[in-house]
C-alpha cells in the first residue's frame, strides 16, 4: 500500500495547568498568578497546529478515563482525529507550567497514563492514508514507548511514509541517555530538536555544527532557536538560517510544538525544508502570543478575558 497525504502523530495528551506569575515565586506564602487549565501535550499540540494549518491529522495517545471525553472533544475542535487509548488505572498526564514575566516557563510533570503507550496500542490501520509519521520524543523515554516507536517506524517505511522525531526534553533525555536516544531515532528522516537538545545529542554547543553532525544520521535536521528563528541542515549541505517572526510573547509553552505542526503541514503540501521552517516560525510566533499550547478559541464553551486568559477546564 502506498503512502497518502495524511499525518499520523504518536505522542501524548496532557492536561496543562498554566500559571503566569507576576513576580518571583515567594516561598511559604502566596504568589499572585493568572491560572488557566488547557489541553496540551507535545504530540497533541503539534497535531493541533498541523491541523490548524490545513493538514489531515490523526493522533495516537493514551489518556485517563476520567477526562478522556474532554480531551477527545478538544482534539476534534482542533481538527485532529483522535485515536485515544483509555487507561482505567492511571490518570491523564498533567503538566504545571510556571510562566514568568518574560514568558519563559518551568515545567512540573506527572506523566500519568502517557508513559504506558506501547506496542499493544498499535494498529496497522493507523497508517491508512498517511504520508508522514511524527513521533514525540516523550515516547522514547520508556522501553515500551521505544518498542512502539520502532514498530511504527518500521510499518511506516514499509508503506513509503517518511518519519520525523522531536526529541522533546533535555531533562528526560539526560535520564534516558544520549546513546539510547540516538539509536532509537536513527531511522527517522527528519529530526526537530531545539538548540539545547541538539547540543545534548552531539556534545557540540554551536547549533549549526550540531545540526550538521545530526544530519549524518538523518536526511534533514531542523534546530529551533526560539526568538532567533531556526536552522535547517540537510545531509551534505551547509546549514541555512531561517529568521524568526516577531511576536509579543505572553507564554512560550508549546512554541516548539507549534513550530513542528506548522513545519509538517507545509512539508506535506510539498514545501522544501527551508520554506517549511519559515511556516513553522510563523506558527511558533502565533503560539507565544496566546496563553496555552494549542491554537486559541477552538474548544466549544471556551471563554477568555480581555487579556486572552483562557479559563475552561475539564469538568
Amino acid at each position: 500500500m502506498t503512502a497518502g497525504p495524511g499525518l499520523l502523530v504518536i505522542g501524548e495528551v496532557v492536561t496543562d495547568i498554566v500559571a503566569r506569575h507576576t513576580g518571583p515565586l515567594a516561598p511559604d506564602t502566596d504568589t499572585p498568578a493568572r491560572i488557566a487549565v488547557r489541553p496540551g501535550g507535545a504530540g497533541a499540540n503539534a497535531a493541533a497546529w498541523a491541523a490548524h494549518c490545513g493538514a489531515d491529522v490523526a493522533l495516537l495517545a493514551r489518556v485517563g478515563a476520567d477526562d478522556a471525553a474532554w480531551h477527545r472533544t478538544a482534539l476534534l475542535a482542533d481538527g485532529v482525529r483522535p485515536r485515544l487509548r483509555t487507561d482505567h488505572r492511571l490518570p491523564t498526564a498533567v503538566v504545571i507550567a510556571l510562566v514568568d514575566t518574560a514568558a519563559e516557563r518551568t515545567l512540573v510533570t506527572d506523566s500519568g497514563a502517557a508513559v504506558h503507550l506501547g506496542p499493544d496500542d498499535w494498529d496497522d490501520q493507523l497508517l491508512d492514508g498517511v504520508g508522514h509519521l511524527h513521533l514525540s520524543g516523550y515516547l522514547l523515554f520508556t522501553a515500551t514507548g521505544r518498542r512502539l516507536a520502532a514498530l511504527a517506524m518500521s510499518r511506516a517505511r514499509e508503506r513509503g511514509a517518511t518519519v520525523s522525531v522531536d526529541p522533546a526534553s533535555t531533562g528526560f533525555m539526560t535520564r534516558t541517555g544520549v546513546t539510547v536516544l540516538r539509536d532509537a531515532t536513527r531511522g527517522a528522516d527528519l529530526l526537530l530538536p531545539n538548540a539545547a537538545e541538539a547540543q545534548l545529542l552531539t556534545g557540540n554547543p554551536e547549533p549549526a555544527d550540531a545540526a550538521r553532525k545530526l544530519s549524518e544520521d538523518h536526511r534533514t535536521v531542523v534546530v529551533t532557536l526560539g526568538a532567533q528563528g531556526a536552522l535547517v541542515a540537510r545531509r551534505g549541505a551547509p546549514a541555512v538560517r531561517i529568521p524568526a517572526v516577531p511576536s509579543d510573547a505572553v507564554d512560550t509553552t508549546g512554541a516548539g510544538d507549534a513550530f513542528t505542526g506548522g513545519f509538517l503541514a507545509a512539508l506535506l503540501r510539498g514545501a522544501e525544508p527551508a520554506e517549511a521552517a519559515a511556516a513553522g516560525c510563523r506558527t511558533g510566533a502565533q503560539a507565544v502570543a496566546t496563553v496555552g499550547a494549542r491554537p486559541p478559541g477552538r474548544l466549544p464553551g471556551e471563554q477568555s478575558d480581555a487579556l486572552g486568559h483562557w479559563t475552561l477546564g475539564p469538568t
